[in-house]
């Protein structure tokens, strides 16, 4: 063994013998699962003795249908009397209502030609010339299509929920940020907002504020303001000490030092929250449509209920390319401004003549449109693509739903799926005994994390118990870890040629763009047309669903391995095969088990979106909870759904001191 290579190569490339810290990483594996064994030993038979049987005891549930069915009744009973909801939540259900319209009186005001020019010259002067063409096209688009007025429907209402999302989040970041004590008070909770699947909280969103645009915006809010407040209290929290101190030798007070240090250097992040929060709000648009509100979502979620594929995607088109935009352009101005700025100020604040020639550009072009009488895109220049999608659609059906030589059809892959994955899985889980499933639970999480780790996730699960909902939660756990397992082998498998092959990479970009950018429930769609209604089609959406975001953080892991390491293994006569099993793979285990976490949290929002097309358990009953207006069932569900996400996490994604090797 050449003694240039690098530890870790030489450790991985080495002739098979553990090194000290494997082998004292292995000792310490043993030792927890000896005291893991010890402590079953002892419980195990108190828990069978106390309660006999596999199943969740019923003495240990507690029945919450009561008091959530008597917080029901009071919300109906006193929404049109209660001081509460006339004199706050009413007004600010009006505020939203007033904000939205007055967004899209602006955008009908302004014409097709108005908006499209505003958008073009913002995205020119933001973003460059080649994000400004997109914009451009991306516009021209959605009115061929005939969705003009949707899009304009969809763009108010995610302009005011963006807004209201960054001021949120601002806000809470900005507290959590500057106080210890508050970030770790508002983590969970941040945590809790993300986890819990919309469908969960629509619900008391409806039954406060009603069917309508203020729910729809609300539930949007909750959404999507957890990210800026994440990313904005990670700026504050990771401002440069040595620019703080010398500020603060300054004489500079507490305020000062947040506008003139803290703010400024935290720019990049707040850019990203905001990129973020634009893209959360988006994969809303659907769902939101669903409490009242109009536009594209609307459109895609009426064209669920008639499984019609082309009228779904020519919705679906116009948020796809309003998300590209968007997105495009956020990170064009985070970039920017993430630059080392002048004495001037950073480029993109200067220059205001620009700004007020973009405004009176855009003024004088929607002023054409109007003396033109085109305000609204001319139906005259659409573009049907609805019957042609559909053809498309039932000849693939036709073709491949059965019958299909040697391989046989989507039907027959869906039923071989649930009868020999699904099934087995989800009998295995219910068989299992409860106590029995906690052991696996303490297991896992402890190997890789620490024993706070392992007690929040028995925790998590014991809560599921507790709420009566173990064997639908298990059922919903088998569709997740089948679906989760069919994803990262793709996954890792497509990210793996896309990091040793950059024109894949390249030719893959815009299709994992436009897979992450489609709402969930276009998926659902040809999936049902393809693989009929059941669990199978509900874990083919999640597959699909979370599958670029596994791809691109395994890209983008293996290509961030240390080259010296990668060159130090070719010297040594490695193939490449063996330098990918033996030196990348290995070092880059944190974005590969980041790849694993994200993955978890995407199949498991879609599978409970699958409840909508068969998938059955919690799923369904968040699904039906939200039709009959039942808080009791619908909002144990997605209690129930954030504690398998919490567990869910906690055994997938190891903690800070496990990584760093400090021991338990």
């Amino acid at each position: 063994m050449s003694t240039a290579a690098p530890p870790t190569t030489a450790g991985v490339l080495g002739a098979g013998k553990p090194g000290p810290l494997q082998g004292l990483l292995r000792r310490r594996g043993l030792a927890k699962l000896l005291l893991l064994a010890v402590a079953a030993a002892v419980l195990v038979p108190l828990a069978a003795a106390a309660w006999p049987g596999g199943a969740w005891p019923t003495a240990l549930t507690v029945d919450l249908s009561g008091p959530l069915d008597h917080a029901s009744n009071w919300i109906i009973d006193n929404r049109d009397s209660n001081w509460l909801f006339v004199y706050v939540l009413g007004h600010l259900s009006n505020a939203v209502v007033l904000s939205v319209r007055g967004v899209y009186l602006l955008l009908l005001a302004l014409g097709w030609t108005g908006v499209t020019a505003g958008v073009t010259l913002l995205a020119w002067r933001v973003a460059g010339l080649r994000i400004a063409a997109v914009a451009l096209v991306s516009f021209l688009v959605s009115g061929a299509l005939g969705m003009w007025v949707p899009t304009m429907q969809t763009l108010a209402l995610m302009i005011v929920a963006v807004l209201a999302s960054v001021v949120v989040g601002a806000l809470l970041g900005l507290a959590a940020g500057l106080s210890p004590r508050l970030f770790k008070i508002l983590r969970p909770v941040l945590d809790t907002m993300q986890v819990l699947p919309a469908f969960a909280y629509l619900l008391p969103v409806v039954l406060i504020f009603g069917i309508g645009v203020p729910a729809a915006l609300l539930a949007t809010v909750v959404y999507a303001a957890p990210p800026m407040a994440r990313l904005t209290a990670l700026g504050l929290r990771g401002a440069d000490a040595g620019v703080l101190e010398a500020v603060s030798s300054l004489g500079a007070t507490g305020r000062q030092r947040l506008l003139t240090a803290r703010l400024p250097l935290a720019r990049k992040e707040l850019l990203l929250g905001v990129n973020q929060t634009i893209m959360m709000a988006l994969s809303m648009a659907v769902i939101a449509s669903m409490i009242g509100a109009a536009g594209l979502g609307d459109r895609v979620y009426q064209a669920l209920a008639s499984v019609d594929v082309g009228s779904a995607l020519a919705a679906a088109i116009p948020i796809v390319l309003l998300a590209i935009v968007m997105d495009r352009t956020t990170a064009a101005a985070g970039e920017k401004l993430g630059a080392a700025p002048t004495a001037a100020g950073p480029r993109l604040l200067r220059g205001w003549p620009v700004w007020a020639g973009i405004a009176a550009i855009t003024a004088v072009v929607a002023l054409v449109g109007r003396l033109a009488g085109s305000t609204i895109w001319p139906a005259g220049a659409t573009l049907a693509i609805a019957r042609p999608v559909n053809d498309v659609k039932e000849w693939m059906v036709n073709h491949l739903y059965s019958g299909v030589p040697v391989v046989g059809g989507t039907a027959d892959w869906a039923a071989h799926f649930t009868n020999w994955v699904l099934n087995p899985l989800r009998d295995g889980l219910t068989a299992l005994p409860w106590y029995g499933v906690l052991l696996v639970v303490a297991a896992l999480a402890w190997l890789i994390g620490t024993w706070r780790t392992a007690l929040t996730a028995v925790l998590a699960m014991a809560a599921i118990g507790v709420l009566g909902v173990w064997k639908p939660s298990m059922d919903t756990l088998s569709q997740v870890l089948a679906a989760l397992v069919v994803t990262l082998v793709l996954g890792v498998g497509v990210g793996i040629l896309a990091a040793g092959s950059k024109r894949f990479e390249t030719v893959l970009r815009p299709v994992l763009d436009v897979m992450q950018t489609m709402p969930q429930f276009v998926y659902l769609i040809p999936v049902v047309a393809l693989f009929a209604v059941g669990r199978a089609p509900a874990a083919a959406a999640a597959v699909v669903y979370a599958l670029p975001a596994v791809i691109r953080i395994t890209t983008q892991g293996l290509r961030q391995v240390d080259p010296g390491a990668m060159e130090s293994a070719r010297s040594l006569g490695a193939t490449r095969w063996q330098t990918l099993r033996q030196v990348q793979l290995p070092l880059a285990r944190p974005a590969l088990l980041l790849a694993v976490n994200q993955g978890v949290v995407l199949v498991l929002a879609v599978v409970i979106i699958g409840g909508l097309v068969g998938g059955g358990a919690l799923g369904y009953d968040v699904v039906t909870g939200l039709a009959t207006g039942d808080l009791a069932i619908g909002l144990v569900a997605g209690v129930a759904i954030v504690c398998l996400g919490l567990m869910l996490d906690r055994v997938t994604q190891p903690t800070e001191r496990r990584t760093t090797g400090k021991g338990a």
